[in-house]
């Protein structure tokens, strides 16, 4: 079987410190090909596979702000597009662009929908219900105007991670993530002041204003901005914490951090939005939580939580092993005459 796997161009695949869908598309591929499938990778020309490689740039639009993203992206979905007839499936990371593309090209495509940007792209995800095949990556992130083969969840690379069996001395809380009202960065500030416990903040500024009016004022010995963390010390910032803050306003798709902090070992405390409710069992890896408050009771709660628990819970659902095999077994449906 011949597999392309479509990447994002916005950053390097994996990508180096953010690029939530350059990493899952490499998840995927790297598990394809650790189970024997044929897979070239169509991301920026820096990317790493142990796989074959097509692109059209050098770096992603993002490192690069000397490229026109639109420009960039046109290419380097054509370029795929134009190689369709090579490859027995087409797997797409990228949004709903490619799916223009379907009716014109005999290849099967698969669409991971890595959540919905506006509603208003949703006509397009209709216009080729019939014709695509497409999987959420969770099931509370689903359009009713749409049909869908499968959820499959975000797999990590448990490598990349390691199991800490008691947080550091310090005791911690940790935010991880954007610095943007929606991952609420305010409110994870909020909750540890609360609870009289220190907070690293780890993420790149999204939201520059935001971030300047309220993240910057309340920063101190107890609440530190550590810019963003790349892989060679996530795991450390999220294995030696106390607990994970994620008090997110919005319905998110799904939460790499979340389950990168079970893996480690460290339970989180979220509110209780969007796929929080899939990703966390409640009062066994976490505390789902409506509010600031709750939150903080959460907090002198954790200690009745066990990090194995959270480990295993992590290892066994959100895995690239399992998201490869998963996804292949829909490739063979797919493909099944």
């Amino acid at each position: 079987m011949k597999v392309a796997v479509l990447s994002p161009v916005a950053w390097r695949t994996p990508p180096r410190h953010y690029g939530p869908w350059e990493q899952i598309a490499s998840n995927i591929a790297e598990g394809l090909i650790k189970l024997g499938i044929d897979v070239t990778l169509f991301a920026t020309g820096d990317s790493i596979t142990a796989g074959k490689l097509e692109s059209v740039c050098a770096t992603g639009y993002e490192e690069d702000r000397s490229q026109d993203a639109k420009v960039l992206e046109c290419l380097h979905i054509s370029n795929l597009m134009e190689q369709a007839g090579r490859f027995d499936i087409i797997h797409n990371n990228f949004d709903f662009l490619p799916l223009t593309y379907s009716g014109l090209i005999k290849t099967p495509l698969i669409t991971t929908i890595h959540g919905f940007s506006s509603p208003r792209i949703i006509p397009v995800y209709k216009k080729y219900n019939h014709r695509g095949h497409y999987v959420s990556i969770s099931n509370a992130d689903r359009s009713t105007e749409l049909e869908y083969l499968a959820t499959v969840y975000n797999g990590l690379n448990t490598a990349d991670f390691e199991f800490y069996e008691k947080p550091d001395s310090d005791k911690y809380l940790l935010y991880f993530g954007r610095i943007h009202p929606d991952k609420g960065t305010a409110e994870a500030i909020s909750i540890a002041q609360k609870s009289k416990r220190k907070l690293l903040i780890a993420g790149i500024i999204q939201d520059e204003n935001y971030y300047r009016e309220k993240v910057e004022p309340f920063l101190s010995a107890e609440i530190e901005y550590i810019g963003h963390a790349g892989p060679e010390n996530r795991k450390q910032l999220l294995g030696n914490a106390y607990a994970l803050l994620h008090p997110i306003s919005f319905n998110e798709p799904f939460g790499m951090s979340v389950a990168e902090a079970m893996l480690c070992g460290t339970p989180v405390i979220a509110f209780n939005r969007g796929s929080m409710p899939e990703l966390i069992r409640d009062t066994e890896t976490g505390f789902l939580v409506d509010n600031i408050d709750e939150a903080v009771t959460a907090v002198d709660q954790i200690k009745t939580i066990d990090r194995v628990a959270c480990h295993t819970w992590a290892a066994s659902r959100f895995s690239k092993d399992k998201m490869a095999a998963d996804y292949l077994g829909l490739y063979k449906q797919i493909l099944s005459p």
